[in-house]
């Protein structure tokens, strides 16, 4: 958890906490419902009620809790913009077998052309995010986060919009199969829909990206 000190208001110092669920005072409300889904997708409503831990629960150093959470953000983003692609090229897999065993209109989906499109779409987009995300790993690597900001904030847009595309293609080619729980294909879509808000929504991402583009050409 993230406290923060008020003392030390305007500007805010934040301390991470490490809490064991079994503390005294540490209230799990609940899993939060995901698209009418009660198990959630692993966040919880928590609730603390005179929830004490001893110093030696702090995480780093007093009042570095954003630092902290700062320095995960890059390399965290890496990790859903790896995940979304994986998730793009295991929908795209579902998506090449339905078009080939399924037979409809006196032959497999395959040989349509409105599938063909979605499936060389998917294969475009699903190649070009990796590239990208590869580029922005490596440039983290070589000059480090800040330097990288830029990149990082493009693959964290488009990685998670082409999962997105490529997981509403392959539901497109199942059919009613595709949004039942009988192929994770509807379950995908319902986790994954969150690389779009979480570390940042599309719509900052793309308003970073737009002022740092714009300051290259201002002076």
């Amino acid at each position: 958890m993230a406290v923060t000190n008020p003392d030390n208001a305007p500007h805010l110092r934040a301390s991470m906490i490490l809490v064991p669920i079994d503390t005294p005072g540490f209230n799990l409300i609940r899993p939060v419902p995901v698209m009418g889904h009660a198990g959630g997708s692993g966040h919880c409503e928590i609730r603390y009620e005179d929830c004490r831990v001893p110093a030696e629960n702090l995480l780093g150093l007093e009042g570095a809790g954003f630092m902290i959470a700062q320095a995960r953000l890059g390399p965290g983003r890496i990790h859903h913009c790896m995940r979304a692609i994986g998730a793009a090229e295991r929908a795209l897999e579902m998506m090449c077998q339905r078009a080939i065993t399924r037979v409809a209109f006196g032959g497999p989906l395959a040989e349509k052309q409105f599938v063909q499109e979605m499936i060389a779409t998917s294969r475009m987009e699903i190649d070009q995010a990796r590239l990208l995300v590869l580029h922005a790993a490596w440039k983290m690597d070589t000059v480090g986060k800040k330097e990288a900001r830029q990149e990082i904030s493009m693959i964290k847009v488009v990685a998670a919009n082409v999962c997105m595309s490529v997981l509403d293609r392959a539901i497109q080619v199942h059919g009613a199969l595709g949004v039942s729980d009988d192929t994770p294909l509807a379950r995908m879509w319902r986790d994954l829909r969150m690389l779009r808000l979480a570390d940042g929504p599309d719509e900052v991402h793309k308003t970073v990206i737009a002022r740092r583009e714009l300051k290259r050409f201002a002076s």
